[in-house]
């Protein structure tokens, strides 16, 4: 992608800001370099001290400077080939720890600009990239500070009052045409919570990657157990045999497309409990009946992490992901099969267990998947220390604790 004209994007968003704003959805049922896109930019393998950052600046036509940064490599999926458990790991989880690599911690750290609301100003909502920040500078309802590395909302003293004001900013975005990840809006609202689990704001979906804020989700893993006779080698009896029902995502995705999936999985709305947003979602991409699931899914914890997407995220690269996953399980009878009831699923599959280890050891599950999928693992004795290298990072990396406010 060539340089653009900043000023001149400034000048259309303020344009573009909507005077009235249509509803956004929400859950109908009872009550989460020089060019814009660093894919179009190799970048350096490591870092690359001394360089000014990605922002998209042309100084033809703006005179504001440009605050130094470190360029950061390209997140980039692990090669093909047979992948580790701690591997599928080191591909979702990929935002460096301070204790295990310090020095990229702090490149990282002291590259973004900090997302803050001015109520709250010393509680750190998310992270945002040099150039996603510079499009705020001048627009209503934001301030930058390039000292601080910092984006501050400083409009609204209610969660309304604010998330009106976040919603005129992504529309005007969209309504330039000028990142890509916004040509997959929702019209889904994701919450956005305080230093005391208070709702702040919400926010669209599709623009919530930009502002590197933690988002919510909910992930099923349905099951079945069948019992067989032992061969000759086994020695005699039955032996019980448990089997996963495996989607693969429709290749019109934006995100990911093609790739396997957890059973059922979504985001969790402004709104929406987590139990209820995966009834929801599993009858809209399962068919499974509202009972069944209220009656059998077993909540069993949640997986965090905090990813850096790559070029399968859909829309530009290097942007932060801090996600919380619910997690459920759910065994189902042998007649109970699930069938896509929207275009987001290709088709079900039920696969042995060596048959989902052998597509998490070629890559073909989405990076979040897999690691529910290895949390699956670990509880129902499938993953053990006796068996697996790293064992206790791969169990700890599952749990990741955010430096953001969550619920």
């Amino acid at each position: 992608m060539e340089g653009f004209n900043l000023s001149k994007l400034r000048d259309n968003l303020r344009d573009y800001m909507p005077k009235d704003l249509p509803k956004m959805h929400l859950p109908s049922w009872p009550a989460g370099h020089s060019s814009m896109n660093p894919d179009d930019d190799d970048g350096p393998p490591a870092l690359a001290s001394g360089t000014q950052s990605n922002l998209p600046l042309d100084t033809a036509t703006t005179t504001e400077p440009a605050p130094a940064t470190m360029m950061l490599a390209e997140p980039k999926p692990i090669q093909p080939g047979p992948k580790s458990n701690l591997d599928l790991i080191n591909e979702c989880d990929n935002f460096p720890y301070y204790q295990t690599d310090t020095k990229l911690f702090f490149a990282h750290i002291n590259t973004y600009y900090a997302l803050y609301v001015k109520d709250h100003p010393e509680t750190e909502l998310g992270y945002i990239l040099p150039s996603v920040a510079t499009v705020f500078r001048g627009l209503p309802d934001w301030k930058i500070n390039d000292e601080e590395r910092s984006l501050t909302l400083i409009t609204g003293s209610t969660e309304a009052e604010r998330s009106r004001a976040v919603a005129m900013t992504t529309q005007a975005l969209r309504a330039t045409g000028h990142f890509v990840i916004l040509k997959g809006w929702r019209d889904e609202l994701y919450p956005i919570y305080g230093p005391k689990g208070e709702l702040l704001f919400s926010i669209e979906r599709a623009s919530s990657a930009l502002f590197g804020v933690v988002t919510y989700g909910c992930h099923m893993t349905a099951y079945t157990k069948t019992k067989r006779a032992k061969s000759e080698a086994e020695v005699g009896g039955e032996v019980e045999e448990m089997q996963l029902w495996i989607p693969r995502r429709a290749a019109t995705k934006q995100t990911y497309p093609g790739m396997l999936d957890n059973t059922v999985a979504g985001g969790i709305a402004t709104g929406e409990k987590p139990f209820d947003s995966m009834v929801r979602e599993s009858a809209e991409e399962a068919s499974l009946p509202e009972e069944l699931v209220r009656t059998h899914a077993k909540a069993v914890g949640t997986v965090t992490y905090f990813h850096i997407r790559d070029h399968r995220a859909g829309g530009e690269t290097r942007l932060l992901q801090p996600e919380c996953q619910y997690v459920y399980d759910l065994e189902l009878a042998e007649d109970v099969v699930p069938k896509p009831s929207d275009d987001e699923v290709a088709g079900f599959e039920l696969k042995s267990l060596e048959e989902v280890k052998e597509a998490l050891r070629n890559g073909e599950f989405k990076p979040n998947c897999a690691m529910v999928l290895l949390d699956f693992f670990v509880r129902h004795g499938v993953l053990t220390a006796e068996e697996e290298e790293g064992y206790v990072e791969i169990v700890t990396r599952l749990h990741r604790r955010f430096e953001f406010p969550t619920v």
